[in-house]
């Protein structure tokens, strides 16, 4: 089975972010593989959706019943904003977990993974 290009960004990801906690031991690896997987997720979801606001805008109009109209949010942008928050905290929390060792480099590496 072929996979999709957001599985193949999510796979990305994932690989340049284990590359900073190889040096984990594995117990340690253990705890920060799921903080991992999520990030991945939402770093390709984030992207995903600003993909979308970009080509819709941030703003659409409803209609609810008669009288009922005007100009709200889009679903994306609830999204968006609801995921990014989630994802700053992921990525704080994988920042505090990297090897002591490699703090300053992990950090400085951890940046430029989203340049």
């Amino acid at each position: 089975m072929r996979k999709t290009e957001k599985e193949l960004n999510i796979t990305r990801e994932e690989k340049k972010l284990r590359k900073l906690y190889e040096n984990l031991p594995e117990n340690q690896i253990k705890l920060v593989s799921p903080l991992i997987q999520n990030a991945a997720f939402m770093k390709a979801t984030l992207e995903e959706l600003q993909a979308a606001i970009n080509a819709n805008g941030t703003v659409e109009e409803y209609r609810n019943g008669a009288n009922q109209n005007g100009r709200k949010i889009t679903s994306e942008v609830q999204a968006y904003n609801a995921m990014i928050k989630n994802y700053h905290n992921v990525i704080g929390a994988l920042k505090e977990m990297l090897p002591p060792e490699s703090k300053t480099s992990g950090l400085a590496a951890l940046v430029n993974a989203y340049d």
